[in-house]
Formats: C-alpha cells, structure tokens, sequence
C-alpha cells in the first residue's frame, strides 16, 4: 500500500515538473532588434474585430499551445540603391536621378501591425525588393511636379518632398524612411550641363567686370596721389635744401672736431696697442714653454703607454695562442687516439671473428675426419691441390727465353747433353710437388704418379730430343770451333 502511495506521489510530481517545463518554454522573450509577432487566436480590436497578429517590441509574452504561435520580424537596416533612370520632369525633359535609401520595419504601433500583416514569412531581399518598388513610383511621381532647375538647385526641398511620399507609402506595409542620399542628377539633352556652363560664364563675366572697376578706381586713385606726392616732394626739397645749406656748415665744425679728437686717439691707441703687444708677446712666449714642456711630458708618457701596453697585449696575445694551439694539439691527439682504438679494436674484433670462424670450420672439419687431425690436414691440402699446382705452373708460364747459346761437346756419362741438362735443371729449380706432399706426410694418388722429378726428366728429354725445342735457340759447337 505504502509503495504505490509512493509511486502515484512520483507521478503527480512529474506531471507538475512536466507542465511547468512546457509552460517555461512557451514562454518567449523579445530581443531589442526584433518584433515579436504573436498570431493565432490574439483577441480582438477596439471595434470587437478578431485580430490578425499581436505585436510585442521591447517586452515578453507567453505563447498558448496549440490556438497560438510566433515569429519574429528584423529590425535591421535595409540599405538600397535607387538608379531612377529617364524620369519625366515638368519641364518634360528626362533626367536620371542616382539615390541611396535606407529602410527598416517601423516600431510604431500602427505600422507595426501592417508589418506583421504584410512582411512576415519574406525574406530580406524580397522586402527589399517591395520597398524599392515604390520608391521607384514615388520618385517618378515628385520629379514630375518638379523644375530641374528647383530639383538641382533646392536639392533640400527635393529631399523634403522625396521623404514626405515615400515615408507615406512606406507606412502602409509597415516600413520607415530612415535616410535618403541623391548623388549627382544629369540629364541626357545637356540641359543641366548647359546650365552649369550659363552660371559659370555668367560668375566669370560678373568677376571681370569687378577686376576692371576695381583697376578704374585704382588709376584714379593712383593719379591723385601722384599728383599729391609731387606738390609735397617740391615743397620738401625745398625746405630741404635750405636745411642741407646749415647743415653742412655744422658738419663742416662738427668734421674738424672729429679729426682732432680722432688723431689724439689715435695717438694714444697706437701707443697702448704697442704695449699691449709687448705684452701679449711675453706670455705668449711663457705659455708656450709651458706648452712644450706639458707636451714633452704628454709624448713620454704616451710613447711609455704604447710600448708597455703593446708588449702587454703582445706577451697576453701569445700566451692565449699558445694555450689555444697547445688545447687544439691535445684534442687533435685525444681524437687520434680515440680513432685509433677504435679502428684497432674493430680490427681485433674482426681477426677474433675471423679466427673463431676458422677455429669452428677446422673443428668441424676434424668432426667429419672422425676425430683425425693429420686425416683433416690432409683433406685441407687436397682441397688446395689445385692452388698449388697453377703455383708450379706459375712459376715458369710466364718465363720467355728468346735465344740460348750451348756450347755442347757431346753427351754426358748419364746419356743427356748440355741442353737436356739445362731443361732438366729448370724443371728442378721448381719445388716438387710430391716432395711438398712428403713432408706434408701425405703421397699423391696412384693416379697423378710417385715420382714427379723422373716424369719432369723424361720432358725434358724429350724436348731436347728434336733439333729445335720450343721457344730455345740451340747452337751447337764442336770443341774445335
């Protein structure tokens, strides 16, 4: 019984929580750049009308499920340009009228409800393009009622009409004129030109014939004065000459006095200058001693100066390049050395490779003699038969022998002549692969022969059997030749 008590009081509390979360947010508030417009069932007008739209700026409202809904209208500026072209004035002569106009939803109460009657759901450029509609129509229409002269002239009053119209029409789908700028009008027959072009000429000859009455009076002016000045200059020459006359009477006195007064100054200025340069020549004369010797002083001390101070940095200079070159040698000989272990060890570690490589081969090679070492040194020289026998071969392939000379008395007591002994020494002079093999304590096989010497013997004696063996010039010589 407690638990389902529990379970309904749950639920009532989720019901709650879950109205006052629908009604929170049905609740909207109205930013300062934008109309709330509230629509649906909003109650009705002062004349018991039903009314189309609620209109809230500035302030919050609450929106009722399901019989209500909202949207929202921009207050921002629309700024647009207005390229009148060909429009028709009084004086029927077409003329084209480039403007700017800005525009926006108004706030007013009024305008504000033929706002949200006429412009919610359009986009910007689509009210944009309403508004410049009827800008168009309303400026055809003053500029139709207009001079061009008043339009150009009274470029005030134009804009007054402008505004007046256009707020007007402006009003009735809720928007407002926030500013009109009219740049320069022109017209396609030249009159305005032709205007400008009667004002200018008009200024121009109106400021000429200024400058000339101007000059007119200025030469007038200029005559009485001169005229004036002439009467005034006699009468002051006059006067002045008389003037001039005692003048120079009293500059005459005045000059003798001078030239008294002068030679007496001069007197004694000359005499004064003499002392003076007496004077000034004495101590010139001590300060320039004083001078010399200051100046004596200045260049011992300063020759002082540069010797010590050179042999200073002299003896500092060469002991820090001897400590650098010094400090280079011993890192240069540290890096030597390091290189030097390096290799030598890696040296070591390869001949250690080598070796252990070696000793594992003769190991197995001794493994496979069944443990015979003199049987697996001898399977180590058989495997290197080959290299010795092209080392034998070697040793006389490349021997040429252009011409030998024989001075031969006969056959020896053994059966062979000279020629056949030397053949036979030079085939012995070559180490004798079956004595290799002897004291190898091995022996060639039945198949390579046992006596290797006898077999050389009988090749030699064969070649020396012909009367011309190859690659040997053989002349022989009776004992009495």
């Amino acid at each position: 019984m407690g638990f389902g008590v529990l379970l309904a009081i749950c639920v009532i509390v989720l019901i709650i929580f879950a109205a006052i979360v629908a009604i929170l947010s049905r609740y909207r508030k109205c930013p300062s750049d934008k109309i709330l417009v509230v629509y649906g069932k909003v109650g009705t007008d002062e004349f018991g009308n039903p009314r189309s739209a609620k209109c809230i700026h500035g302030g919050a409202a609450f929106i009722v499920p399901v019989i209500q809904s909202y949207q929202y209208l921009d207050l921002t500026p629309i700024s647009m340009n207005v390229d009148l072209r060909n429009a028709l004035s009084k004086q029927n002569i077409r003329i084209n009228v480039p403007s700017r106009f800005t525009v926006g939803i108004s706030t007013e109460a009024g305008v504000m409800q033929n706002a949200a009657e006429r412009l919610l759901g359009l986009k910007m450029i689509e009210i944009q393009e309403l508004a410049k509609d009827i800008i168009f129509g309303q400026l055809r229409l003053i500029i139709a009622t207009m001079d061009i002269e008043e339009i150009n002239a009274d470029r005030d009053k134009f804009l007054v009409a402008v505004s007046k119209n256009v707020e007007i029409e402006l009003k009735k789908i809720g928007l407002r004129l926030i500013n009109v700028n009219v740049t320069d009008i022109t017209d396609e027959s030249g009159y305005l030109n032709a205007l400008g072009k009667e004002a200018a000429a008009k200024a121009v000859n109106d400021a000429k014939r200024s400058v000339a009455e101007q000059n007119r009076d200025g030469e007038i002016g200029q005559a009485n004065a001169q005229q004036e000045q002439r009467v005034q200059v006699a009468k002051a020459n006059a006067t002045a000459i008389e003037g001039e006359n005692l003048a120079k009477v009293a500059v005459a006195d005045s000059e003798a006095t001078r030239r008294e007064r002068e030679a007496e100054a001069t007197r004694r200025a000359v005499a004064a200058e003499a002392v003076q340069q007496a004077k000034a020549k004495q101590e010139a004369y001590t300060a320039q001693q004083e001078a010399e010797l200051t100046r004596a002083e200045l260049e011992k001390a300063t020759q002082k100066a540069d010797v010590i101070v050179k042999t200073q940095i002299a003896k500092e200079k060469a002991e820090i390049d001897a400590e650098a070159e010094a400090e280079v040698i011993r890192r240069k000989a540290r890096g030597e050395a390091d290189a030097i272990f390096a290799r030598m060890e890696a040296e070591a570690k390869g001949q250690q490779e080598i070796l252990t490589r070696q000793a594992e081969g003769m190991r197995a090679i001794v493994e496979a003699a069944g443990g015979d070492a003199n049987a697996a040194v001898k399977l180590l020289i058989a495997e290197k038969l080959e290299d010795l026998v092209a080392i034998q071969v070697e040793a006389i392939k490349n021997i040429k022998i252009d011409k030998v000379t024989v001075w031969d008395s006969g056959q020896h007591e053994d059966g062979q002549n000279s020629t056949a002994g030397f053949i036979s020494g030079m085939m012995k002079a070559v180490p004798p692969l079956n004595e290799l093999f002897k004291q190898a304590g091995m022996e060639l096989p039945e198949l390579l022969g046992k006596d290797i010497e006898a077999a050389a013997a009988a090749r030699a004696a064969e070649l020396t059997a012909g009367d011309e063996p190859p690659h040997v010039d053989s002349e022989l010589v009776d004992d009495g030749q």
